[in-house]
C-alpha cells in the first residue's frame, strides 16, 4: 500500500509554496503523481456577501483580476515542479471548498494548513481542514504554516479503538512503514485497554514492527497530552482520527481534534 497521488490546494498567498513543497516531497518520496489545484470566485462572499449590487465595471475588473491571479498560480505551479515529472494541474472559477472536495476523488492524500488568518491573495483560508476531512472521503495532511517537509523518523499514532482511530491507521499506513519509529499513544480509557497490543499485531501484520507502546500523563486533556508525546519524542506526524459530523455548514468537533488541528506542533494526518 502506497500514496499513488497527492492533491495540493494553491493560491497567492503566503503559506502556499511551503504547502507545495511539502505535498512534492511527499509525492517524490512515494513515487506518487502531484496535482496542484486553484479555485476562487471572481467576487468573493468575504468582500460582497448575498445580493449586493455588482455594476458590470466592477465584475469585469474582478474577472480580469482572477484570470490574472490564476496564471501566477499555475506559473508559479509549474515553475516549483519543473523538474518533477508527474504533476497535473486543474483550476476553476468557483468556491475554494467545493471545488477541492470535488477534485478529491482523483488524490490518494490531501494537503492542507491548519487554520490561519482570512486575506485577500490566501483563497484557501476558506478550506477549513475539520469540515474538509469529513466530506473528503481521504486521509488529509494538515500541516502548521511554513513546513516544507517531514522526515519521518518517528510517528505517533494517538490511539482509541474507535473507527475513526481504525480508519486513520489504516489510511496512515504508507506513513507508517517509511517510520523508523512508531509510538503508540493510549489515550483515556485506551490506556488500560489491551487494544494497543491488538495494534502493535495489526501494524506487525505490514512488516512495521518497531513500535514502542506509551502511556501519556493524564494532564491538560487529551489533546495536551498527544502533544506532548510529539514534542517529548521528536515525532513530526501525528495519526489521529477525526471525529465530528456537520450541521450547516459548521463543523462541531471533539475537543481532541479541534485542539489537535488548531495548535499541533507537528504535521498531522487525519481521517473520518
Amino acid at each position: 500500500m502506497t500514496f499513488a497521488s497527492v492533491m495540493v490546494p494553491l493560491d497567492p498567498g503566503p503559506y502556499t509554496i511551503s504547502r507545495l513543497n511539502l505535498a512534492q516531497s511527499l509525492a517524490k518520496r512515494f513515487k506518487a503523481r502531484l496535482w496542484g489545484i486553484a479555485a476562487r470566485e471572481a467576487l468573493t462572499m468575504q468582500l460582497y456577501g448575498r445580493g449586493a449590487y455588482i455594476n458590470e465595471r466592477i465584475a469585469v475588473t474582478a474577472t480580469d483580476c482572477l484570470l490574472e491571479e490564476m496564471a501566477q498560480v499555475e506559473t508559479e505551479f509549474r515553475r516549483a515542479t519543473s523538474d518533477f515529472e508527474g504533476t497535473h494541474w486543474r483550476s476553476a472559477h468557483a468556491d475554494p471548498f467545493t471545488f477541492l472536495v470535488s477534485q478529491a476523488s482523483s488524490a490518494d492524500l490531501i494537503v492542507v494548513n491548519r487554520y490561519h488568518e482570512e486575506s485577500m491573495h490566501d483563497w484557501c483560508c476558506r478550506i477549513d481542514p475539520g469540515e474538509l476531512i469529513l466530506h473528503l472521503g481521504r486521509p488529509v495532511l494538515v500541516a502548521p504554516p511554513f513546513v516544507n517537509e517531514i522526515a519521518l523518523h518517528r510517528i505517533v499514532i494517538a490511539w482509541k479503538d474507535t473507527r475513526e482511530a481504525r480508519r486513520a491507521v489504516k489510511d496512515g499506513l504508507p506513513f507508517l512503514k517509511e517510520a523508523e519509529e512508531v509510538i503508540i499513544a493510549a489515550v483515556g480509557g485506551e490506556a488500560d485497554s489491551g487494544g494497543q497490543h491488538q495494534l502493535s499485531e495489526y501494524l506487525a501484520q505490514h512488516g512495521i514492527t518497531r513500535i514502542r507502546q506509551v502511556r501519556p500523563v493524564p494532564r491538560g486533556g487529551i489533546a495536551s497530552e498527544i502533544m506532548t508525546v510529539a514534542r517529548q519524542e521528536a515525532a513530526e506526524l501525528i495519526i489521529a482520527g477525526a471525529y465530528g459530523h456537520s450541521r450547516m455548514r459548521e463543523v462541531i468537533f471533539g475537543s481532541v481534534t479541534r485542539d489537535l488541528l488548531e495548535a499541533a506542533p507537528v504535521c498531522c494526518m487525519m481521517s473520518h
